[in-house]
């Protein structure tokens, strides 16, 4: 994550997300009132488990997020269980986070819509709809065919380690790479423990990630 960190340094998406994650910890006062919600065929698995280690890490439990689905089995565990009918119960202090790459539906709209005039802070990580964004307090847009070019040194990288059984989602950029949604979603996560924790916190858990990339290489996070 330092290396993506420090290769996007320059493209400014460190720094929104940075900011995207300090409006995030702001408005979630309360545990379970990060409530994360993608769209019926892609549920924000990934971001839901690495928001969840940083609440662990950072411990501000605010940050473990309450994952909204659409349709759970019935066998579901009950903190995998929760319905869009949550967010009808959204208020103040809490924070609705939409991650979508398509469409959202009209029924996340309204309900988001709805979240905000009860007072819930609403924010999206979308692909340029134009809906969603009218509803979000803040977005995060990464479009298709336009989203910044990463570029740099590949001397910085002569020492990774490459093709290591655990980079299926996240893979070292290269050349030519774009700004993904699994790139933002990991900046965001790490960001947002980040922001909850105080400097000597933070400085304690750079000196930490520098010390075990020394040691191991620079870890390359699997899953979105």
């Amino acid at each position: 994550m330092l290396v993506l960190r420090e290769l996007l340094a320059s493209s400014g998406w460190v720094e929104r997300t940075q900011s995207f994650a300090r409006t995030m910890r702001r408005s979630t006062k309360e545990p379970g009132g990060l409530l994360l919600v993608g769209t019926p065929d892609v549920e924000p698995w990934h971001l839901a488990a690495h928001l969840d280690d940083e609440s662990r890490i950072s411990g501000v439990a605010e940050l473990s997020p309450t994952l909204i689905r659409y349709a759970p089995p019935k066998d579901a565990p009950a903190h995998l269980s929760v319905t869009l009918q949550r967010l009808e119960q959204a208020k103040r202090g809490e924070t609705v986070f939409v991650v979508s790459e398509d469409a959202a539906p009209e029924a996340l709209l309204q309900r988001a819509w709805d979240a905000r005039k009860t007072g819930a802070t609403v924010l999206s990580l979308d692909a340029g709809d134009s809906e969603l964004q009218q509803v979000a307090h803040e977005s995060l847009t990464i479009v298709r065919g336009t989203i910044d070019t990463i570029h740099y040194d590949m001397s910085s990288l002569l020492d990774a380690p490459l093709n290591r059984p655990d980079t299926d989602d996240l893979r070292q950029p290269t050349p030519g790479d774009v700004v993904t949604f699994d790139h933002v979603q990991h900046l965001v996560s790490v960001a947002a423990g980040e922001v909850a924790l105080t400097p000597s916190q933070r400085s304690m858990k750079q000196r930490l990630a520098r010390l075990l990339e020394n040691i191991s290489g620079p870890r390359i996070e699997s899953g979105g």
